[in-house]
């Protein structure tokens, strides 16, 4: 491995100077002098040590991002296409100060506590904090920088949140359902639980059903979870109710695992069924026919939050302490009015 004792060598300069010039500390270095170095750093391929740096200056630059899963899901987290642009975002604002992101999946709180013995890092992310459940507690006690997302916390502590209109956006998307004429809506999402983003959504969408005259059946709330084949699967099961006319799904990937489900079962996506998901991912102008969802822009969301750490990791307050992002409904072909058959 490469040393700057070897490059300084090579440059016949002192180990103390090219250490400035690593550094960017060349107001007392000859442009040429860097240059040369900067040329046989290049060519040597010298990566600066993260662990001496770390010794030297107590920092080790490194944010982590938390996905706290159960254990039989945590090898799923990294394919959701929502979560990897929210998370590309992070990286890319921190890179761009000089910190690095280290992204695992934890399933409790003591796994999190372990964590946080072994890895000397300087801030936490975490999506998705519940307020009954033990994570609150043992990240309300930490004395580092905490920056949520999507979260629905009453008492955020010393902690900030970014997140977004979720009960706007599903009211949007149910609304112009009902003003197509449908009126047998289904729901489908993940489990419902209280405090949490699925929550607000249900809420969004029993509000525009009330708006438009119609009655909230709970039977039309279906429970998935974002597996290919139980996406499908629940497609494929919708497809057999003659009474349901439109599905509001409150994820793009749940709604196109539908949409593949009800085409498969022989019924056509909008002439059928109409279906609107949430989130306006990539996949939501790839599937056939293009999906109809609530936009939200996860790469802004995750800006700000990388921000947000940012500013809390350089000793400033943060601009705010809970912010949700505005979303809008942007119309495509998988919704239409209900078939008069």
């Amino acid at each position: 491995m490469v040393t700057i004792e070897d490059i300084a060598r090579e440059a016949g300069v002192s180990a103390t100077t090219v250490s400035n010039v690593i550094h960017g500390r060349t107001n007392k270095v000859s442009s040429y002098t860097v240059d040369l170095i900067n040329e046989i750093i290049r060519e040597r391929g010298y990566v600066p040590s993260l662990s001496a740096r770390a010794m030297r200056t107590r920092s080790s630059k490194v944010v982590a991002l938390i996905n706290h899963l159960e254990s039989r899901d945590q090898q799923k987290f990294m394919s959701d296409p929502f979560f990897m642009d929210l998370t590309g975002a992070v990286e890319k604002a921190l890179r761009e100060r000089g910190y690095f992101l280290m992204i695992r999946a934890i399933s409790d709180p003591e796994e999190l506590t372990a964590f946080l013995r072994n890895w000397n890092v300087e801030g936490l992310f975490m999506p998705g904090l519940f307020e009954n459940e033990p994570f609150y507690e043992t990240l309300r006690g930490l004395k580092l920088p905490v920056v949520l997302t999507d979260s629905y916390v009453s008492d955020l502590g010393n902690m900030v949140n970014i997140g977004l209109e979720d009960f706007e956006g599903a009211r949007l998307a149910v609304d112009y359902l009902a003003k197509l004429g449908h009126k047998r809506i289904v729901f489908a999402g993940p489990a419902v639980k209280p405090g949490g983003v699925v929550e607000q959504r249900l809420l969004g969408y029993r509000r525009a059903l009330a708006q438009n005259g119609v009655e909230f059946d709970p039977s039309l709330v279906f429970e998935c979870e974002f597996s290919t084949g139980k996406m499908m699967a629940l497609g494929e099961s919708l497809a057999t109710r003659k009474d349901i006319t439109a599905v509001f799904a409150t994820a793009d990937m749940l709604a196109a695992g539908i949409m593949s489900g009800l085409q498969q079962a022989g019924r056509m996506v909008p002439r059928d069924i109409s279906v609107v998901g949430f989130d306006d991912i990539n996949w939501a102008r790839m599937t056939m026919p293009m999906l109809t969802t609530v936009h939200q822009d996860a790469e802004e969301k995750g800006r700000i939050a990388a921000e947000c750490m940012i500013q809390r990791l350089e000793g400033k307050p943060a601009s705010f302490r809970s912010r949700a992002l505005p979303v809008h409904l942007v119309i495509r072909s998988s919704a239409g009015e209900p078939s008069k058959e």
